[in-house]
């Protein structure tokens, strides 16, 4: 684990993970800078695909699906950093520390130079390939469960596994977690959180349950190419999903890459580290999800979404003012 003192901004940025797909996401980018357009044409390449095209032109079933929005996402925060970097000078290392959401970590970790743009293309579409085939459709499920107390939900879910596997999949902020497993165990959790008062308990429209000792099959499937991917030390502290603090050590980011599949995102309680080693602003890469989702959280901070080149200029603009 490893701090930093007060020589940068008190920002930190982050990385959205799935659902923040959309037809048309990065396409103003691209138009605007060469520099996210040449991200979009190396993940393009590193695929053998034209994975740009079917973002800005979709249909969205298919971009929905796992093996494409994972690395269309990633693209498309790679595509903002660099067009933050190269049009507006404003480095990465600006940051105290960068953090992704699920697969936002990947995209976290390419900001800090700690993986290729290519390698983390080809490794979350593998991701996602794996992560689709780990439970036969329609045998899981994931939902959300708002206004719930992590407490109660840990109580609760550890009485649901006695209709199968059931696990907190995502603690995102305060009273929005979301739980992952079993169908039946899913369904069954949400029956026992609404008879506690709950106000609402959704079954969210995904295709597999994410972040539950379900995709163990996923894990399996990635423990070769995580070994053998050239990883760096980050530019910047990475925040990990898994720990929720920020690591340096190569083999640890490693190893939890591979623990994240199966394991919670901790994004509350790694938000909560940030700030409380200084970080009063939180810039989203690529999507306005997570800046979002911080209004939630802690109220005195600033969630900044980095969507359009005005956002980008803006956020250039309070740095340098």
């Amino acid at each position: 684990m490893i701090d930093v003192g007060d020589a940068v901004a008190p920002l930190a940025f982050t990385f959205p993970g799935q659902g923040s797909q959309a037809v048309g996401m990065g396409k103003v980018l691209a138009d605007s800078f060469a520099s996210a357009r040449a991200v979009f044409e190396e993940v393009d390449e590193a695929l053998g695909q034209n994975l740009s095209s079917l973002m800005w032109n979709g249909p969205i079933e298919d971009l929905t699906l796992t093996e494409h929005a994972q690395p269309a996402i990633m693209a498309v925060s790679l595509a903002t950093m660099a067009a933050l970097r190269t049009e507006f000078d404003v480095d990465v290392t600006t940051a105290r520390f960068v953090a992704g959401h699920s697969l936002g970590e990947y995209s976290a970790l390419c900001a800090a130079g700690a993986l290729s743009i290519s390698d983390a293309g080809r490794l979350l579409k593998l991701r996602g390939q794996a992560m689709q085939k780990a439970v036969p459709t329609g045998e899981g499920a994931m939902a959300a469960l708002l206004g719930a107390d992590m407490d109660h939900v840990e109580k609760i879910v550890s009485t649901g596994m006695s209709a199968g596997v059931v696990a907190v999949a995502n603690d995102n902020a305060p009273g929005q977690i979301v739980i992952s497993g079993a169908k039946s165990a899913v369904e069954a959790v949400i029956d026992a959180i609404r008879k506690m008062g709950v106000r609402k308990s959704v079954l969210l429209p995904v295709s597999a349950p994410f972040h539950c000792s379900m995709m163990q099959p996923a894990a399996d499937a990635m423990v070769d190419a995580l070994r053998d991917v050239d990883i760096s030390s980050p530019s910047v502290p990475v925040v990990t999903n898994v720990s929720a603090a920020a690591v340096s050590d190569v083999e640890t980011i490693r190893t939890q890459l591979l623990e994240q599949v199966t394991g919670k995102v901790r994004w509350r309680e790694s938000v909560d580290w940030m700030h409380a080693r200084g970080v009063e602003q939180f810039a989203e890469a690529g999507a306005k999800v997570l800046s979002t989702m911080l209004k939630r959280h802690i109220r005195q901070v600033q969630g900044i979404a980095l969507v359009v080149p005005d956002d980008l200029e803006a956020l250039a603009v309070s740095l340098k003012g």
